[in-house]
């Protein structure tokens, strides 16, 4: 009879294993493929480089050296594309450089073309990756049978090197491309706020005067068949639609104050500021110390919706202290809004407000403060986010420190142009 004994566990063989793992084939496949690639790398850029400079005293040079640079861009991205599939190197791709169309001109995007950061990295990867190929290919190709023992740890090595040199010659640059995302996205924020005002005038117009002046209409038709039959009757419908032409010319005011108000074209930011302040329900100092100004360092206060004239004499407002048109009226709707919100939240318990603007360098600063409430926040949607994305259209800051019930404190800036 034959009897069967059962092999422990710790005298079974081990299971059978990778000698290399996936992530160090990949490694392994990227360092040995460095040399072809980087042959054909090197010689395009010498060649692209010598000949266009050859060529640049004549008219063909500089548009071929542009050319040149444009095709580097996609080596480059090439070589990002081989780095990300063989080394998990996550690396951006560099924004297009814009067309002729676009750039305004042949000459403006030519110029661009030929001092474009990213073409010229590219070149000189394209130039010490050769060197650099030889070494990877022969280390790799050798050690698979010789070195294979400590291979692993000299491909991550020089894996790692490579992942350097990828981020730091074929990634985009930094300054250059994040200040083309901020202004693509400014330019998002400009659209889609003029569209938004244009779609509040309309919508004011028709809810507003144009339905008073509808009526109005209609109440003189049957003010002028009721004359002769009803004078009496009809002189009270006269009445009335004059009462709607008082109202409908009100709301057209209120309207056109909304959009651009006379007084901040006529007398400067201190009057227009002071008139936003007088329909406050909450008391506010208004404070504006901007140089060459004569109502500069002025101080009005405007107490429970009655206005005193803090401007002092800002009738004769010189141009030269006053900052940009389109600066001037941001700045007017950001305080205009940041009181509607005092306002509206401040609570019962709000005493009173302030608001100062003030020059700093090359920058307008507004601060608008309350006693109130506090626990206002620009996340979440609010109306100090759409603020926040306004100023951030005109390089502006917004600020805003607001701890539960202990007031709030907005702080603005604005960048400072002179008025042409």
């Amino acid at each position: 009879m034959t009897m069967s004994h059962a092999v422990p566990d710790n005298d079974r063989p081990p299971p059978v294993r990778a000698v290399f793992s996936a992530v160090t084939w990949k490694e392994i496949a990227y360092l040995v493929s460095n040399l072809p690639l980087a042959i054909v790398g090197f010689v395009y850029a010498v060649v692209m480089v010598s000949t266009a400079g050859g060529l640049s005293v004549t008219a063909v040079g500089i548009p071929l050296l542009a050319c040149g640079l444009y095709l580097s861009r996609q080596l480059g991205r090439l070589d990002r594309a081989r780095a990300r599939g063989l080394l998990g190197v996550r690396v951006d791709e560099p924004t297009p450089i814009p067309g002729p169309k676009r750039s305004g001109g042949f000459f403006p995007w030519l110029w661009t073309s030929i001092k474009d950061p990213v073409g010229w990295r590219t070149v000189l990867y394209q130039l010490i990756r050769l060197p650099w190929g030889v070494l990877t290919f022969t280390v790799a190709l050798t050690g698979l049978f010789v070195l294979w023992p400590v291979l692993p740890y000299l491909v991550r090595l020089m894996a790692n090197v490579d992942r350097a040199m990828v981020r730091g010659l074929l990634s985009p640059s930094d300054d250059l491309e994040r200040r083309i995302a901020e202004l693509e996205s400014d330019r998002g924020v400009v659209v889609d706020t003029a569209a938004a005002d244009l779609r509040r005038i309309e919508r004011d117009l028709h809810d507003g005067a144009q339905a008073r002046l509808v009526a109005l209409a209609m109440g003189l038709g049957l003010a002028k068949e009721k004359l002769l039959e009803d004078p009496e009757g009809a002189a009270a419908m006269v009445d009335e639609a004059h009462g709607e032409v008082k109202l409908a010319l009100q709301e057209l005011r209120d309207l056109a104050r909304g959009i651009h108000p006379a007084v901040l074209t006529d007398r400067g930011l201190d009057a227009a500021l002071s008139s936003v302040a007088a329909r406050c329900v909450v008391p506010v100092k208004v404070v504006v110390d901007l140089p060459g100004d004569p109502a500069g360092g002025a101080v009005g206060d405007v107490a429970g919706g009655a206005a005193r004239d803090a401007a002092g004499g800002a009738a004769g407002d010189a141009a030269r202290g006053r900052p940009a048109e389109a600066i001037e009226g941001i700045a007017y709707f950001v305080v205009s809004e940041l009181l509607q919100n005092v306002s509206k939240h401040a609570g019962p318990g709000a005493r009173g407000a302030t608001v100062e603007v003030w020059r700093a360098g090359a920058r307008l600063m507004i601060r608008v403060s309350d006693d109130g409430r506090g626990g206002a926040s620009p996340s979440g949607g609010s109306g100090l986010a759409g603020l926040a994305e306004r100023l951030g259209a005109v390089d502006g800051v917004l600020v805003v420190d607001s701890p539960a019930g202990a007031g709030t404190v907005v702080t603005a800036e604005l960048p400072w142009r002179d008025r042409g």
